[in-house]
């Protein structure tokens, strides 16, 4: 059992969680800087979202450098003549740099006032958003040798989870803002649904598979590795704050609602990453 593994130990550490994180958020409040553009209600969060990307990308970055044993090679990245185009990881470093590029333009743009400019860059900006957590989902899915990472439907979870916890961290800076905390709420309940709907999928074709799904899948839901993917993940990140803005009329929907909402999203969405990166690198420690 899960002798066709010829590596044992665990080659994509934690770090890398936090950086699907940071990158899930900060594509997420892309979407919404260009939806402000579209939907007045969202247009306080406009300025605040962009920075808040910009910053998040610095993060995001410095997680990746510091997870090499050599921090220097990240300039290989930028390299054409280092870059194998078959990889998602060389478009991911391509796409990274131009979405930096595009987000520095349309924050200048916004402290111009320069309003046809900073709508044409938020459309960039917001589209190049879009490869993020489809390139990130692309990263796992290639790896044809690790059950749960090896399926096409992986890039569209990170997009629904990026757009689940963009929105819960826009939310959070909505505070008492009822107009965009009505948009908001949509956003967080289809987007985390969607997250829902997707890791069942994931979950029951992993069940079902040959050996090596059937261990991974132990693993992800036994454990303390299940009480982050069942209990943080599933349960209070993803079926908990679902039920309470569907329990609660939309008219109705208290701030401290979605304030709940936005946390448990964020958690869940945190939790998630780490169990569907870590658990079926366990596996390989095993054999």
């Amino acid at each position: 059992m899960g002798d066709y593994v010829w590596f044992h130990d665990v080659s994509w550490h934690s770090s890398y969680a936090a950086y699907f994180f940071v990158i899930g958020i900060l594509a997420g409040l892309s979407f919404l800087s260009y939806g402000s553009w579209l939907t007045p209600a969202l247009r306080p969060l406009r300025e605040k979202a962009a920075y808040i990307s910009i910053v998040l990308l610095a993060l995001g970055g410095a997680l990746l450098i510091a997870d090499l044993s050599q921090p220097l090679r990240f300039l290989n990245t930028l390299n054409p003549f280092y870059m194998h185009f078959t990889s998602p990881l060389a478009w991911g470093a391509l796409n990274i740099t131009a979405f930096g590029i595009a987000s520095v333009l349309y924050i200048l743009a916004l402290r111009k006032g320069d309003e046809k400019r900073g709508k044409l860059l938020a459309a960039i900006t917001a589209l190049l958003a879009l490869g993020l957590p489809i390139y990130t989902g692309f990263d796992l899915s290639v790896h044809q040798s690790r059950p749960v990472w090896n399926t096409p439907a992986m890039p569209v979870l990170f997009v629904a989870l990026a757009i689940a916890s963009g929105s819960a961290v826009g939310s959070l800076l909505a505070g008492s803002n009822a107009a965009a905390q009505k948009v908001l709420r949509d956003f967080m309940l289809w987007s985390t649904a969607a997250v829902g709907v997707v890791l069942v999928a994931i979950l029951g074709t992993t069940h079902y598979g040959g050996v090596a799904d059937e261990l991974t899948f132990q693993i992800l839901t036994s454990g303390n590795m299940g009480l982050i993917f069942v209990g943080l993940g599933l349960l209070a990140g993803t079926a908990a704050p679902v039920a309470l803005m569907l329990l609660v009329p939309v008219g109705k929907t208290s701030q401290g609602v979605l304030m709940l909402s936005a946390l448990l999203i964020l958690i869940g969405s945190a939790a998630l990453r780490y169990a569907i990166l870590m658990a079926p690198q366990q596996l390989q420690t095993l054999y």
